[in-house]
């Protein structure tokens, strides 16, 4: 009889116990998910915004890595041919021993045009990777008071570099990260291309991080950058990471450390890119960079553990019937939203948001099983 008490009493304590740790969860849960849209809603309506057009009289070099993009070539420099109100512009593009047609279509888009060099990128030195050293060999042959880089597949628009670099004077910062546009076309591409805008815009408030630049809090994006040549100077150019796979948040990282200040900006009216086209490239791509993203295997793991808090659980939550858990899906969802709105893509997938959340979890995961065993471009990383 005694027994059946203690395993009564037992069973009462264990359900009880269930009960606070799902209430506990549940808390925590709608604690991020809250404080997620909180972040995002300031940011929709405070993130620094192009708007001055005008000429720039300052000199201006942008730098374009290409390693086989014979598929870019020709509507890259056109867009940046078509560039407008900077008078004092040079164009140095980097043919980083591509092994396909890169260079002969390079030396066909820009003849003619005197602004345009094309450079040979040297054989890499030890240490280096292939895309920090071609960005290395441009920032030595530059001398100008402000450097842009862009990657191949970015596309700019009309008076593009003319208002991103107003927007960098007009702020006086000493470096600033336009962010592109997202183009997506198959559906794997609209689960995962969207979280680019959302991990920051949902996580650091962007104003704080300008007024209090910390390393922790650095956000850029190496597809548009914009840069003032003395800041760059200070950290020897692209020295600093040239063994870094996110070349582009350690540069901003150094930049900081170093004394300067810069921030991430809204560049959907400034430049678009299509990044990836199928699962395979998506899988690649971030296969070779996120297990750096996040500083560590502890740093990883407090990711998979948020994303999956303020992702997955609130529908998991909801689908139990726990009111706190829909109410946490919708906070999710318009965070979202608010994200695709700013950012100019479809904000209708939004409330797929917990299996964009799987595929991330997934992608981080794959990343560390498949570090240092990536090749890109024919390049191992």
């Amino acid at each position: 009889m005694r027994s059946w008490r203690l395993i009564s009493s037992l069973a009462g304590l264990a359900v009880k116990i269930k009960q606070e740790l799902t209430t506990l969860m549940s808390v925590l849960i709608f604690s991020l998910t809250l404080l997620t849209f909180l972040i995002a809603t300031f940011n929709f309506f405070t993130i620094r915004r192009p708007r001055n057009g005008d000429a720039v009289l300052n000199s201006v070099t942008v730098i374009v890595p290409m390693r086989n993009e014979a598929e870019n070539v020709i509507e890259c420099i056109a867009a940046l041919a078509d560039q407008s109100s900077v008078p004092n512009l040079r164009f140095l593009i980097i043919n980083d021993a591509s092994t396909d047609k890169t260079g002969e279509l390079i030396t066909s888009a820009i003849a003619g045009d005197k602004r345009f060099t094309l450079i040979d990128s040297p054989a890499l030195a030890p240490g280096w990777l292939g895309k920090v050293g071609a960005l290395q060999s441009g920032y030595q042959a530059a001398d100008s008071e402000f450097i842009v880089t862009i990657d191949a597949d970015v596309r700019l628009h009309h008076h593009a570099l003319a208002r991103g670099l107003n927007q960098i004077k007009d702020l006086e910062l000493d470096f600033i990260s336009p962010y592109p546009r997202q183009i997506m076309g198959t559906f794997v591409e609209k689960m995962v291309q969207p979280l680019l805008h959302w991990s920051w815009m949902s996580t650091v408030v962007l104003r704080v991080a300008e007024k209090f630049p910390l390393r922790s809090t650095a956000i850029a994006n190496g597809q548009f950058f914009i840069v003032r040549k003395r800041a760059l100077d200070e950290v020897a150019g692209f020295t600093t990471v040239q063994d870094q796979i996110l070349d582009d948040i350690e540069i901003a990282r150094s930049l900081i450390a170093a004394g300067f200040r810069g921030i991430v900006t809204e560049g959907s009216t400034l430049a678009s890119t299509r990044m990836y086209s199928s699962f395979s490239e998506i899988r690649n791509g971030y296969g070779k960079s996120l297990w750096k993203a996040f500083g560590g295997r502890i740093g990883s793991l407090a990711a998979i553990s948020f994303i999956f808090l303020t992702g997955i659980a609130p529908m998991i939550l909801a689908l139990n019937g726990y009111i706190i858990g829909v109410i946490a899906y919708l906070l999710s969802v318009l965070t979202r939203e608010l994200s695709a709105l700013r950012s100019r893509s479809n904000p209708t997938y939004a409330f797929l948001h917990p299996i964009s959340s799987a595929l991330l979890i997934f992608l981080i995961l794959y990343s560390w099983k498949r570090r240092n065993q990536i090749s890109w471009k024919g390049r191992s990383i």
